[in-house]
């Protein structure tokens, strides 16, 4: 990789059109000209926190590939970067970019545990896990300074509802007192993301997200806390990260993760583009071989749309990555495995232990 060709601690390295909007921005080279002789930085590379006023804050998902009945966001965006993240497709509907403004407009729902009280407080409603940050990542780089996520869970622990977490930050440690106290009564399922053990590619493929060793830290910490922990390998990149797959998975064991699950890249929407120019930019050695083989884990296309094969993928490498994490979970997780989260509590919580008496 050149560092000089390239945007700092940045993921995506463009800013794709969005594809609801007939016009596009775009910086041209007279422009930057200019810059170069007025001494002037084209782009000062800051992120932006946008605060947005939804209505509601959970969301009932209807896909079949995702395991998740219910999700909720305090954040639209992430600063983590993750160049190959599904999410960046969002950020369309909102009107920016899925590229870098992705990464640097993130909008903030300060009003999140107020939205999520009053639909725990509903009398259709009944306990279902809703998983946090079932788009972007709850725990990402805005919590430090809005603390949203660590409000929901307090909320989640007053009504002693079922709630998961998926992250790659280690930040989700500084609720630790809130999450044993939701572990006490099997409230609560830790997943965490690790894709990589090369920390060089994890500081271009997710520049702002946690070291693999604070992950696996992380990890360890909430087993030994009576935390269940799940490692996601996601995504499995052909010949970025596919040959880590058995090493990640031993070490997730030896770190005392309950379980561990996959899926393989897609590129749907404005990913593909994103990711094409990031790999010919960060791996050009490599780009064709890697951007040929994403293809051949779905019908020839980058991008894969098709329910029941776009998150897994086909063909002879979609094979073997399959095989290899099969072996992985029989050699290093047999008999091992996330527990049912509660939702028999809820009832006698919702109305403020009313239902008690």
């Amino acid at each position: 990789m050149n560092p000089k060709t390239t945007i700092k601690g940045r993921g995506a390295q463009i800013n794709v059109p969005n594809r609801f909007f007939e016009l596009s921005h775009e910086i041209r080279d007279d422009f930057l000209e200019f810059c170069r002789k007025e001494g002037e930085v084209s782009d000062k590379n800051k992120t932006h926190y946008l605060e947005v006023f939804p209505k509601t804050i959970v969301n009932k998902l209807t896909s079949p590939d995702v395991g998740m009945l219910y999700s909720m966001n305090p954040y639209q965006g992430c600063e983590h970067g993750c160049v190959y993240c599904y999410a960046r497709n969002s950020h369309e509907f909102w009107g920016y970019s899925a590229g870098l403004d992705f990464e640097r407009r993130i909008l903030v729902k300060k009003d999140a545990p107020e939205l999520l009280e009053a639909l725990l407080q509903k009398k259709s409603w009944q306990a279902h896990p809703i998983v946090m940050s079932g788009n972007t990542d709850c725990y990402q780089p805005a919590e430090n300074e809005f603390e949203i996520t660590r409000k929901c869970l307090s909320v989640f622990l007053k009504y002693k509802h079922p709630v998961a977490i998926i992250t790659k930050n280690a930040l989700i440690l500084r609720d630790l007192d809130i999450l044993k106290a939701l572990a006490k009564d099997n409230l609560i399922g830790v997943n965490v993301s690790i894709t990589t053990l090369s920390e060089d590619t994890r500081r271009i493929l997710e520049p702002r997200t946690a070291t693999t060793k604070r992950r696996l830290d992380t990890v360890r910490e909430l087993s030994n806390s009576g935390i269940p922990v799940n490692v996601m390998l996601a995504p499995i990149i052909p010949s970025i990260n596919s040959h880590e797959i058995l090493h990640l998975a031993k070490l997730a064991s030896d770190h005392g993760a309950s379980s561990i699950a996959h899926t393989i890249v897609r590129l749907n929407g404005a990913i593909g583009s994103l990711f094409t120019d990031w790999i010919k930019k960060t791996m050009p050695d490599r780009a064709e071989k890697v951007l040929h083989q994403i293809e051949s884990c779905h019908g020839g296309h980058l991008n894969d749309s098709r329910y029941g094969a776009r998150m897994h993928g086909e063909g002879q490498i979609a094979k073997q990555i399959h095989d290899l994490v099969r072996l992985a979970k029989r050699k290093y997780f047999k008999d091992k495995g996330m527990p049912k989260l509660n939702t028999e509590l809820y009832k006698q919580y919702k109305n403020g232990q009313l239902e008690l008496f």
